[in-house]
């Protein structure tokens, strides 16, 4: 094939490789905001069947838009002034006892007394190879713990961005759904809201439906790690629900933290507390996994268990915590659009 003007045609690709890369570089450097702006209208689709349950109520939308907001800020305003004051008492019964925790590991008979109380370990080995990598990691350990105080400072920033680009979403939704679907070719417009509007609704009902599972697992946390005598319930319920809200990896990460906080000595735990909260986590992953979950999610988004494994792991890696929750909500629109798009297609061929 002959070429009519070689440095046209250089140009012109050399310019689209350009551009290209103008994208991605603009993409990587905005994805923090991309992802503030994927998880507040992620909620927002979350809320939108609160909103579109009111109007079906006869409520106009702007009432039932500021309903739904009232309810949901009074929630989170009571959630913080009831367990607030828990977990700040709480942390500062650990802070206290963080000093007698290393006294008594400075003392003659940590050792031995820890010896005792796990004879499978070699703890002297253990010691030592804990002090060689402190010892030579120390400068790293530091710049660590200063990149974690500041990414949780970071991160509280972030969530108040996200709660407030989630209520601006929530009162437009409808307006940005129209705009959207202004841009298909009119013959086919009726067909994209409908697909578009059982997607969304999907959506909304996965985040109510983890939402639901996150507060089952907090609230019987707290009840049952109360009951053994744990060490911080509020706290460590807490940390159950947060991580709970995470789809298939949070509840089990979530747990181990709880066991493995069970274990620290001095601050009223002890192995058997810890192996009572193991198996009670590992009942209730089951109780989870194989009549709380189906229950709820088979009405919100009908996925293959799988596929939601697939899904799940795959969001997780390429987006981190965000992929992982609209990983799900992803897979039902793919599967909702081939059954609905692309089989009778294939079977008018």
């Amino acid at each position: 094939m002959k070429i009519q003007n070689a440095f046209r045609v250089g140009l012109i690709g050399t310019l689209g490789v350009g551009v290209g890369l103008l994208i991605i570089s603009s993409v990587v450097t905005l994805q923090t905001i991309i992802t503030y702006i994927g998880a507040a209208l992620f909620l927002s689709l979350g809320l939108d069947p609160a909103v579109s349950w009111l109007e079906k109520k006869k409520f106009p939308r702007r009432w039932a838009i500021l309903t739904v907001l009232a309810v949901v800020l009074s929630v989170l305003t009571g959630m913080v002034f009831a367990v607030a004051p828990i977990i700040v008492d709480q942390v500062s019964k650990l802070s206290k006892a963080i000093p007698d925790l290393v006294k008594s590991v400075n003392s003659s008979t940590f050792l031995t007394d820890l010896q005792n109380q796990f004879p499978g370990l070699e703890v002297s080995k253990i010691v030592t190879s804990v002090t060689d990598f402190l010892g030579k990691n120390l400068t790293s350990i530091t710049s660590t713990v200063i990149q974690s105080g500041i990414a949780v400072v970071s991160g509280l920033f972030g969530a108040l961005i996200i709660l407030i680009l989630t209520l601006y979403f929530t009162a437009s939704l409808n307006g940005m759904k129209h705009a959207m679907y202004q841009l298909v070719p009119a013959s086919k417009r009726e067909r994209f809201a409908d697909l578009s509007e059982q997607i969304t609704t999907a959506v909304g009902r996965f985040v109510i439906g983890q939402g639901a599972l996150a507060l089952c697992n907090g609230v019987l946390s707290f009840i049952f790690l109360s009951i053994i005598g744990a060490p911080f319930p509020a706290l460590l319920a807490l940390i159950a629900f947060l991580f709970s809200l995470v789809p298939l990896i949070g509840t089990i990460t979530g747990s181990i933290i709880i066991v493995l906080t069970c274990l620290i000595p001095g601050i009223g735990s002890s192995p058997f507390t810890a192996l009572v909260a193991a198996i009670y986590y590992l009942i209730y992953m089951q109780v989870e996994a194989y009549l709380l979950s189906p229950n709820i999610m088979n009405r919100a988004v009908a996925v293959p268990g799988a596929l939601v494994v697939v899904a799940a792991l795959a969001g997780g890696s390429l987006l981190g915590i965000l992929g992982a929750l609209i990983a799900i909500p992803v897979a039902a629109a793919a599967i909702m659009i081939i059954k609905q798009v692309v089989v009778p297609r294939q079977n008018e061929l």
